[in-house]
Order: C-alpha cells, then sequence, then structure tokens
C-alpha cells in the first residue's frame, strides 16, 4: 500500500534507493561470509611502493603539502571551465568574453597571492 501523501513520481527513486542499500548490506555480509581471512605480521605492515616503512605511518606533514594539493585542485578544476567555454565561444559573443576575462584575472589574482605568501616554493 503506497501512502497518500507520497506522490506516485517518487516512488520509483525511494524503491531504488531501497533497493540500492539492500543490494550494499548484502554484498558485504555474503563477502564477509565467504572470504579467507588469515592476517600476519607481513599482511599488516603498510606497504610503500615496495620499499620498508622507514617512519612510523602517523607521521607529520608539512602544511605545504596540503597547500600545494588545494592550489593545484582549484586552479584545475578552475581551468577546466576554459574548454567548455572556447567550444562555444563563437556563439556566445562579447559578453561571455568579458566574463571569461574577469574569470581569468580573477585566477591571476589568486595566482599572484599565493606566488607572494611564498605557498609555491617547496623549501624556503
Amino acid at each position: 500500500m503506497v501512502a497518500q501523501n507520497i506522490p506516485q513520481e517518487y516512488l520509483a527513486i525511494f524503491i531504488l534507493i531501497i533497493f540500492g542499500i539492500l543490494f550494499g548490506v548484502i554484498t558485504l555480509y555474503v563477502g564477509r561470509f565467504f572470504r579467507i581471512s588469515r592476517p600476519y605480521h607481513e599482511k599488516l605492515i603498510a606497504y610503500e611502493s615496495g620499499n620498508e616503512p622507514t617512519e612510523a605511518p602517523r607521521m607529520r606533514f608539512s602544511i605545504k603539502f596540503y597547500l600545494i594539493a588545494i592550489l593545484f585542485v582549484v586552479f584545475d578544476v578552475e581551468s577546466i571551465y576554459l574548454y567548455p567555454w572556447a567550444v562555444v565561444y563563437d556563439r556566445l559573443g562579447l559578453f561571455a568574453l568579458v566574463e571569461m576575462m574577469i574569470f581569468i584575472f580573477l585566477l591571476l589574482v589568486g595566482y599572484v597571492y599565493a606566488w607572494k605568501k611564498e605557498v609555491l616554493q617547496w623549501e624556503k
């Protein structure tokens, strides 16, 4: 019996969500039931590209790693927007050109700011 306050269009989505959750839970349970688990010392060691670990796995990283990663993601994702714009540039007109110039200017401001803060230098 379907509740009266749920529109019929959402019933298929609800069933799909329930099916997805049940499928995930049942698959994990069946896999846990059938797999072989034999942990031993070498299997539990952190693997580092075939090399023996030199330090504890919970060592501290410099904030520079995270700053470089965030800057890479920001500039990479923002530069992805240039391709679709370039594909349809001839249909967009002067307004889109001005918008893209503002966008590129803001990217350059962010780049200059990161450069002035010496975020892009690996070692001082």
